[in-house]
């Protein structure tokens, strides 16, 4: 698949423009998020997605356009895992109401600019050094393990400062309170981070780390650059709209982390599978390919859908019958300054 400099340009102002959109009309007047307006945004950005995977299918043809779609299904629903560590942050450091949209906003526009510079560096060692596949897959094969038999069910869980947010710390003095949306104040003429500041770098960074898995992923699915960002940015997109909407349904999705520890899994067996396919390691069958079955797009996209159907449906049914197996989400309160 051959990318024009014109559609990269053309795909960033227009994520560009989503982006003003959100933050001048949604973010214009600081308020609570409702789940009916939350709702709305994500079916519009799920639309531009479609509309954007429709666009692929026209300009480029089918399979472009199914690596796309899985792609996008993949980075959304590892996502979606992600909004129980942005509930936990949120709760922590208690971030009112009215302002927690902007720092999902800011945090995830930090997070989409180090993504892109992850897929950058992948891409060019991806070109240079094809056996990599063998190490993102053994990668995202241990992940999924650990990720399927990790406890979620502690309700001690709390959200431990990472080093990005303990460097700011150190740097700089964080005022006492939140000060409306603002990050910086001056306080008896100093200035200060505000915990709106802090919270901000926590997501940002915090979703980076994520992106060690999800960015693996993706390229298990497709190689094409282009893809790879489109796909992880629609995703991330719609997610801050979600974290609203779903709201107390995160509880419910008591299987999820079992269902996604099934598609990485899944997708680590199909990189591994293609790297034998591709084989140019001297020694390993000579330095030839293998003859081994590989994964299509096809079959990739319905097992991924599939998974999430099933995982959706089972953790419902489980906690419509079983009430207490609902998750425990958040954490206890503390003092947002530390």
């Amino acid at each position: 698949m051959s990318v024009p400099v014109w559609l990269w340009l053309a795909t960033i102002a227009g994520l560009l423009v989503l982006l003003a959109i959100d933050l001048f009309i949604v973010d214009r007047k600081p308020h609570e998020v409702t789940i009916g307006e939350a709702g709305r945004w994500v079916a519009f950005y799920i639309a531009v997605a479609v509309a954007f995977g429709l666009g692929i299918w026209f300009w480029a043809g089918g399979t472009p356009a199914g690596e796309f779609f899985a792609g996008y299904i993949t980075e959304y629903s590892l996502s979606v895992d992600n909004l129980f560590i942005f509930l936990i942050i949120m709760t922590t450091f208690k971030v009112p109401a009215i302002h927690q949209h902007k720092v999902l906003l800011i945090g995830i526009l930090m997070a989409l600019v180090m993504r892109g510079i992850f897929i950058a560096v992948g891409a060019a060692v991806i070109a240079q050094f094809s056996w990599v596949f063998y190490l993102f897959g053994a990668f995202l094969i241990y992940t999924g393990y650990k990720l399927a038999f990790t406890n979620h069910d502690d309700e001690e869980e709390e959200y431990k400062e990472n080093a990005a947010t303990r460097i700011v710390r150190r740097i700089y003095p964080v005022a006492d309170r939140y000060h409306d949306g603002k990050s910086f104040v001056k306080i008896d003429g100093k200035r200060f981070v505000t915990p709106m500041f802090i919270v901000i770098v926590a997501i940002g960074t915090t979703d980076l780390l994520f992106a060690l898995d999800s960015i693996p992923a993706i390229f298990g699915l497709t190689k094409e650059p282009f893809l790879v960002f489109s796909a992880n940015a629609f995703a991330l997109m719609g997610l801050r709209q979600l974290y609203f909407l779903l709201g107390g349904l995160l509880n419910k999705l008591v299987y999820l982390s079992i269902g996604l520890s099934v598609i990485l899994g899944f997708i680590g067996v199909k990189l591994i599978l293609e790297a034998l396919h591709t084989n140019s390691l001297p020694f390993l069958n000579g330095g030839e390919p293998l003859h081994v079955p590989t994964v299509g797009i096809g079959l990739s996209l319905s097992v991924i859908v599939g998974v999430l159907l099933i995982t959706t449906v089972a953790s419902l049914i489980k906690v419509k019958r079983h009430p207490e197996a609902a998750k425990h989400v958040g954490a206890p309160e503390a003092d947002p300054v530390k």
